[in-house]
């Protein structure tokens, strides 16, 4: 999985619900068709199946899983209650039909003929690959034509009750949603608008209100405000009367709510945009809403009042709390991101969500976008060491790492289901790439069993995974999943929740009752396994609670799933047998609890005909609908158990107004059922009547009666079965051999299990088998199979680790550093625990049971420390230990060197640290021309120049995650002179001491020395040196005209190091700081070696090195000063006092004896 998810992305298809309302997009969000494109939904509006990049999946309507990458990963917003009713559509302008009932790209689409006629010649017989059909007059040993297996069709057109109303005036508009309560309410609301896809927004909307079950409509736009532009809308799902209307946020951001179903409207201004609407699921006033800027806020009045809950909060990743598993009601669940980019689990009530208040259920941090709140359960996930590790707490009790077979080594994940106390997950394994694993948990949700292999996913439009998984309404552990076997994917059925698998049977005969030859396991059935993601609209397969044994679904005969050559099957007995019900697409409606099966043809042409059918696909019945074609976009079908109203959304043209004709289907029924009415139906599994541990026995209404049902009866009654092998799957650790035994793993120690019990303790001792979550097998095997309580052996400690509990090597100075001790075995209970963390303190703990959580400790030293551990428990000892590298943050990286040298001189480069302690440290140097850098451990090296010019040199300091690096320029000539400046006591008022300002005030003295003393530019080099009293250095450098005459000689030198030195006794060298502050530049004390620019923060060692260079220096010119003076030509000006200051001359080589100084010169003393 990459992350985990849960949350409201958009999820791909033909559609998406949107929060609260459970509003129907029939278009892809985002995705461009028929020349224009469908405008983005908010985040956060699409309940639905989840995701993130890869991320585990939140639960939506039962079907196919997508997931958006990790991630991921979506969760679903508060979906609609049964019987509620909301659809939105969507015209692409310029086309004649809209995106819903368009024909889906990949699949083949026929052109409009009456069902049981192909678009081949009349007669023509088809053959889907792996499948034998015959054609013409039967032959010896071939199978004759059944009549009376052909599905018979009722050309004879009949007449269905109908009124049609048009949006008058909304012509230009191409969206619409509608919502449609059911609940013996009589009110339709639907709102259209026009969305400028050039402009990115809408420009005109109107709201329509019906309250006749939609024979006429009324226009309220003068009730909202004939300038309001509305985007949204939002009904309550715990009551249906209260309505709430979201404005266009480009022109304002407000609410407009209702009290009484759309009559009338209060508008509140707000201070922030809504993104997403959550509502709570028990208590109708209390909503959160996640607005553009990331923050989440809540109401406890329906939006009339807001709260600010928290910032930076990761987009649907927020949740109300479950009822039964907090207890309380008013708890928000939220993944909120930190300063510095971590996230984090946060819990808080909605009402008191401060600092103080908010309690982190996950210790430390979580990967980002991966926190999903389902049901029981909570999930997250954590990267460490490059994979992934998912955690979940179970009714909220503290967090487990998922147990999966050892080396599945999952890359991403997504949670399929919570339903019935027991997780269902897919899994991508390490070795692939376009197939997942179905994984099954145990109550708790930690320990998983494999269910099947290699189930068939895709991505969708937007990027999210669609993993090809259906669960089967209205019957526990029943499940559709297409699996690809040697590259060809094949569909397989289950009736005990992945314990048993096995292909669909195809039809006998096809539609005109001709035999179809398909032997399995070479050929049989396969089915297409998308679902509508509104569960109120029909999509490639169908199902419903209230027809617990019908399934209607597109697919194709043959030896693998197939995109050319679908048709509709039908099944009528819960998957065991199938017939073929229409040769091209249709969308399949449940009518009056499924009494009744409604077919409209999809295509992309008017149509004005639809199917009925009363005996569950075997006949059906033409009716129209209106007597004009409509281009329909959408079906709002049945809003409650006892109305029979279906409304259907068209335009009969392109540029025609929305037409909805309300289709009432009451006439088509002779009466409400009675008892005899009614004949007893068995739940089976190709003959075997006990399905997860009991036998059920449905009502289902007789085919040849016309009886309305009304409300559904349920099962007739349950009986609990004798438990057989069959009810139990292989236990975590155990895999299924092929005489049907549940065996170790080669990986797994079934002793293990016993490793957190004390001698005289009990544990459960695993017999391989589990049974399967939600079977209610009584007696029989259950016994053998069942988990034995037994008592703890005695084992000594082994299999000892300690790690962190980010599973990291390293940790940051100051902060809490969690350690876990893991043992494989081991009497825990009485086991004595001794932690030395290495600087100096150490821990003792009586048993491994008081260190669950961890052991948390603060290095307050930066270094490498040995921690070990040792665990004795009188029968043996174990140790175990850890390097654990404690660094703090690097903040700073300063290269200390000369800023100019002589060719061939060894050069010292030093990188100075701030902090200067950090931990573990790599330097990487580059200078000169090489094209390789150097590597250290230390922050020093040493090197030479061999030639003359500029030269860069960079360190690069790694520390961690972090990289620093400074770079430096010197100068290399074969001689140069230098000489120590100060200044004027008040530079040092406005000395910040930062580098920008000492290369600001080296310029500035340059300038001044220049037009002092006409010296050119070149020849001159002043660097200020850190620290106070303010100091700098002054170079003088031989130089090359471009010319190319030679450079200036050692003589040449002298001469402008006298003059230098003249006019800076003459004080002729100042500049202005700032306005009326004047700074005067002298010559300081001689220098025994060119200086290094060092800040502050330089080492000890560093410090007493140049300070014992210096001290030598002055040592050997005192020296020097007594055995021999050499006296320099003085420039034409005034002699110099003694005592002022000397220069040096230094050569690599060549060097020629001092000149003979002349008399009465400035005594400048020069060192060769």
């Amino acid at each position: 999985m990459g992350k985990v998810g849960a949350g409201g992305g958009s999820p791909a298809g033909l559609s998406a619900l949107l929060a609260g309302a459970g509003l129907l997009v029939l278009c892809v969000p985002g995705a461009c068709c028929g020349g224009s494109c469908c405008p983005q939904l908010p985040p956060g509006s699409a309940p639905g199946w989840a995701a993130t990049p890869g991320g585990f999946v939140g639960r939506g309507p039962r079907g196919r899983a997508a997931a958006t990458p990790l991630p991921l990963l979506g969760r679903p917003l508060f979906a609609v209650a049964p019987g509620d009713r909301a659809l939105s559509l969507e015209r692409a302008p310029g086309t004649a039909a809209f995106v819903a009932m368009a024909p889906r790209a990949g699949r083949r689409r026929r052109s409009e003929a009456e069902p049981g006629k192909a678009d081949r010649g009349e007669g023509a017989s088809r053959s889907p690959r792996g499948m034998l059909r015959d054609g013409g007059q039967p032959g010896p040993g071939t199978l004759e034509r059944d009549p009376d297996k052909a599905t018979r069709f009722r050309m004879e057109e009949l007449r269905l009750t109908s009124t049609t109303f048009a949006l008058t005036g909304d012509s230009a508009h191409n969206q619409a949603m509608v919502h449609w309560s059911g609940h013996n309410s009589s009110v339709i609301l639907i709102l259209t608008k026009l969305y400028d896809y050039n402009l990115g927004s809408i420009t005109e909307s109107s709201l329509w209100r019906s309250t006749d079950y939609g024979t006429t409509y009324e226009k309220l736009n003068d009730k909202v405000g004939l300038k309001t532009i509305l985007s949204y809308l939002y009904v309550c799902p715990t009551n249906k009367r209260k309505i709430m209307l979201l404005t266009d946020p480009e022109i304002e951001s407000s609410l407009l709510i209702s009290s009484d179903e759309g009559a009338t409207y209060q508008k509140y201004r707000l201070n922030f945009y809504i993104q997403s609407l959550l509502f709570h699921p028990k208590q109708e006033d209390w909503i959160l809403a996640y607005s553009q800027d990331q923050k989440l806020y809540s109401s406890a009045e329906f939006g009339r009042r807001w709260q600010l809950i928290q910032e930076g909060v990761v987009p649907n990743r927020f949740y109300w709390s479950v009822m039964g598993s907090n207890k309380e009601p008013d708890l928000v669940h939220l993944e909120a991101r930190t300063i510095d980019g971590h996230s984090q689990y946060l819990t808080c009530r909605m009402q008191n969500c401060t600092e103080a208040n908010r309690n982190k259920p996950f210790p430390g941090y979580i990967d980002p976008d991966s926190l999903i709140v389902q049901d029981d359960y909570v999930f997250v996930q954590l990267t460490s060491g490059g994979r992934p590790h998912y955690y979940v707490s179970y009714r909220r009790n503290a967090f487990a790492q998922m147990k999966l077979p050892k080396y599945a080594l999952p890359k991403d994940m997504h949670v399929i289901s919570t339903d019935e106390n027991q997780v269902f997950a897919a899994v991508q394994e390490w070795n692939q790439n376009d197939t997942y694993n179905l994984y099954i948990s145990d109550t708790r949700g930690v320990y998983f069993t494999l269910a099947l292999e290699n189930v068939q996913s895709s991505r969708g439009p937007e990027g999210n995974i669609m993993i090809d998984l259906y669960e089967v309404a209205g019957i526990k552990g029943m499940f559709l999943a297409n699996k690809k076997i040697d590259n060809q994917v094949k569909t397989f059925i289950t009736y005990n929740k992945g314990r048993d698998w096995r292909l669909l049977q195809a039809p006998d005969t096809d539609l005109r009752g001709d035999p179809v030859h398909c032997l399995l396991p070479y050929c049989s059935l396969h089915l297409h396994l998308k679902v509508s993601e509104n569960p109120y609209t029909s999509g490639i397969i169908a199902s419903r609670d209230t027809a617990p044994s019908i399934i209607v679904a597109s697919g194709n005969i043959g030896s693998e799933l197939s995109d050319s050559d679908i048709s509709m099957f039908v099944s009528s007995d819960a998957g065991n047998t199938w017939r073929q019900i229409f040769e091209e697409e249709h969308s399949v409606l449940y009518l009056d609890q499924g009494g009744v099966l409604v077919a409209m043809k999809h295509t992309s042409l008017p149509i004005r005909h639809l199917w009925l059918s009363f005996d569950e696909g075997r006949s059906w019945s033409k009716y129209s609908f209106t007597s004009i074609p409509l281009f329909v976009d959408g079906v709002l079908g049945e809003p409650g158990e006892e109305t029979l109203i279906m409304t259907v959304f068209g335009h009969f043209s392109h540029r025609s107004e929305w037409q909805l004709v309300k289709v009432d289907y009451k006439s088509i029924f002779d009466r409400r059922c009675a008892e005899e009415d009614y004949r007893p139906w068995q739940l089976h599994s190709q003959g075997e009547a006990c399905i997860m541990g009991a036998k059920r026995v449905y009502k289902k209404r007789k085919s040849e009666r016309k009886c309305m049902q009304g409300k559904y009866a349920g099962a007739m009654e349950s009986e609990p079965c004798v438990c057989t092998e069959a009810d139990f799957d292989c236990d975590y650790g155990y895999e299924r051999h092929s005489n049907g035994q549940c065996l170790p793993a080669f990986w797994f120690n079934p002793s293990s299990l016993s490793k957190d019990c004390s001698l005289g303790q009990s544990y459960l001792n695993s017999t391989g088998y589990r049974k399967v979550v939600s079977n209610n097998c009584t007696d029989g095997v259950r016994e053998q199979y069942t988990a034995k309580p037994q008592k703890c052996p005695g084992k000594a400690p082994r299999g000892l680790r300690i790690v962190t509990a980010d599973g990291k090597l390293t940790a940051e100075q100051g902060h809490n550093v969690t350690l876990m001790v893991q043992l494989e075995e081991g009497d825990v209970q009485r086991t004595l625990i001794q932690v030395d963390f290495g600087d100096g303190v150490a821990v003792s703990y009586v048993n491994l049971s008081s260190m669950e959580d961890g052991i948390k400790h603060v290095y307050h030293n930066v270094g490498i420390f040995r921690v070990t551990v040792q665990v004795d428990n009188g029968l043996g000892s174990d140790s175990a230990v850890l390097y654990l590298h404690v660094t703090c943050p690097l903040e700073h990286v300063h290269l200390s060197l000369p800023f100019v040298t002589t060719k061939n001189k060894e050069v010292n480069a030093t990188a100075v640290l701030w902090p200067s302690q950090v931990g573990t440290l790599t330097y990487v140097w580059w200078y000169g021309n090489n094209t390789e850098p150097l590597i250290t451990l230390e922050g020093s090296i040493s090197f030479k120049f061999t030639s003359e010019g500029m030269n860069t040199i960079t360190v690069q300091v790694s520390a961690g995650n972090a990289i620093l690096q400074d770079t430096k320029s010197i100068a290399v000539y074969e001689e140069f002179r230098s000489l120590r400046l100060s200044f004027s006591p008040n530079l040092d008022d406005y000395n910040p001491d930062i580098p920008e300002w000492r290369r600001d005030i080296s310029r500035v003295i340059k300038k001044s020395l220049v037009e002092a003393t006409g010296v050119p530019g070149e020849h001159i080099l002043v660097a200020v040196l850190p620290g106070l009293p303010t100091a700098a250095e002054l170079f003088v450098l031989p130089y090359q005209d471009p010319a190319g005459e030679s450079k200036r000689s050692a003589e040449d030198l002298e001469q402008i190091s006298e003059l230098l030195i003249h006019k800076l006794n003459q004080n002729s060298v100042h500049f202005e700081l700032k306005p009326g502050v004047q700074i005067l530049v002298h010559a300081a004390h001689l220098t025994a070696a060119p200086l290094v620019d060092l800040t502050p923060t330089h080492s000890g060692s560093a410090m007493l090195m140049l300070l014992s260079v210096v001290f030598v220096g002055l040592a050997v010119f005192v020296i020097y000063k007594f055995k021999r003076r050499v006296a320099l030509p003085s420039p034409p000006s005034p002699s110099t006092q003694p005592g002022d200051s000397s220069l040096r001359l230094q050569r690599a080589r060549h060097a020629t004896p001092p000149s003979t100084p002349k008399r009465g010169s400035a005594g400048a003393q020069f060192a060769i």
